[in-house]
């Protein structure tokens, strides 16, 4: 791929970008009558850069690939997504493609809702599964059979403002963010960002309001760092470490009561704050680079700080996954497996936006490697920290929504950490004791 590593790098792959304005409206431009091509309905809730990238790619496969036509749909993030899919995937009418989070797996039907993979058609294009990394190649499967084809992992990390860092003393002589080991080391190069702050809370992550998830996202980068777990591997046990889950819990309290974070913040506040230079470093996913590329905001990335011994981070990611069909057509079928090939393949173009491509011989590309600050935080592919296979888990969930909610007053002091682990562990008993709305059944 010629050209520069940037945003503009999106521009190079289609060509044009005509469609962008049909896909963001959730239409498509259709093949016409008496059409040779082979249609392939795919359907995905990407918005902003992310719409961008993939519709670029969609067209860059069509330059590639005249004979096979993409009809890209975009529809709603979030629940009403996953509320489309189960009712096409129930109805056996549905996409022949969808982008999915793999957290999402378990809890949509692998097997009624979603059809396994087609591990010989994926082997035909070439995809192997020693070529992902291997926990999320695992986290892709439900009881053995494979159901999702990873693309990408989005994880927690920690955003860095150059400009202050430097004048606290941060960098290294590569201009890059000394690497922090333990707390002693993150609390100190925290209060060295305040200080040169004259003061203000040096760390920005959204820590309060309706809904927010920031306060699980943090704990759940944390408290793995030391090998805790959530639930059993079959889902049905919690198996939280009180020691460990408080160890977390009283940095995140420690962080708010000492200035280090504001724990005022919402997302929309914390990511403001840090694309103003307002705060020294943001927590967060990886998805705000492009946006502080155009903005200008002085920044760099790196993984998210080894605090508890791993360097482990919270992270969910984007899957392909074919929704069920009651009479799945065997020329469309190879044809969606060229274009899922395609995609995966070309994810370093995807990797613009500041996702980690799954797919690790991307990772290896020079034209990945050249991206910055994207390509600093790849190690961080094979220690993600993932939702538990449980149909309650996974982005915008009610597990992120309420853990965030027994964790936010925490942060601000409003609550204890015992208080907040055992309301947290409330509910996730609730949770546990809640019908599957997807039970296992033959289809």
């Amino acid at each position: 791929m010629q050209g520069p590593p940037d945003i503009s790098r999106r521009h190079l792959l289609g060509g044009s970008l005509a469609l962008v304005g049909a896909a963001a409206t959730g239409c498509a431009i259709p093949v016409g009558l008496g059409s040779s091509q082979t249609r392939v309905q795919y359907w995905h809730f990407l918005g902003a850069s992310d719409g961008i990238i993939m519709n670029s790619m969609v067209n860059a496969f069509a330059k590639e690939t005249p004979e096979i036509f993409v009809e890209e749909n975009v529809l709603a993030w979030g629940e009403p997504y996953y509320t489309k899919i189960a009712m096409a995937g129930s109805g056996g009418r549905s996409p022949d493609l969808a982008t999915f989070h793999l957290a999402r797996l378990a809890g949509i039907g692998a097997g009624q809702i979603l059809d396994p993979v087609n591990e010989r058609l994926l082997e035909e294009v070439g995809l192997r599964g020693a070529d992902f990394s291997p926990p999320i190649w695992e986290r892709a499967h439900i009881d053995g059979v494979l159901y999702a084809i990873p693309f990408d992992a989005h994880p927690m990390v920690q955003y860095y403002n150059t400009d202050i860092c430097g004048k606290a003393g941060l960098l290294g002589s590569d201009g890059k963010l000394r690497p922090t080991n333990g707390v002693d080391e993150l609390m100190d190069q925290l209060t060295k960002a305040k200080e040169v702050m004259g003061g203000k809370p040096p760390l920005a992550f959204d820590a309060l309001g309706l809904g927010t998830v920031g306060p699980w996202r943090v704990w759940w980068s944390l408290y793995p760092q030391g090998g805790g777990t959530l639930l059993s591997d079959d889902g049905t046990t919690i198996t939280i470490d009180d020691a460990k889950a408080l160890e977390a819990l009283r940095l995140m309290q420690r962080l708010g009561k000492e200035g280090l974070c504001d724990w005022r913040t919402d997302y929309g506040a914390s990511v403001a704050n840090f694309t103003n230079s307002q705060a020294a470093f943001l927590w967060n996913g990886d998805w705000e680079t492009t946006g502080l590329k155009d903005r200008k905001t002085p920044f760099s990335m790196t993984r998210f700080p080894a605090v508890f011994g791993t360097g482990s981070a919270q992270a969910d990611c984007h899957a392909f996954v074919l929704p069920h069909q009651r009479d799945r057509d065997p020329e469309v079928e190879r044809a969606t497996y060229a274009f899922i090939a395609y995609l995966v393949k070309n994810s370093a173009d995807w990797a613009v936006a500041g996702h980690v491509p799954a797919y690790l011989p991307t990772l290896e590309l020079p034209e990945y490697l050249a991206l910055e600050p994207q390509s600093e935080y790849r190690s961080v592919i094979t220690e993600v920290a993932l939702d538990p296979q449980v149909w309650f888990a996974g982005s915008a969930s009610r597990l992120w929504i309420e853990f965030g909610e027994a964790f936010s007053p925490v942060i601000s002091g409003e609550r204890t950490p015992e208080e907040g682990l055992a309301a947290a562990k409330a509910s996730l008993g609730r949770l546990l004791s809640a019908p599957n709305p997807f039970p296992d059944e033959e289809r």
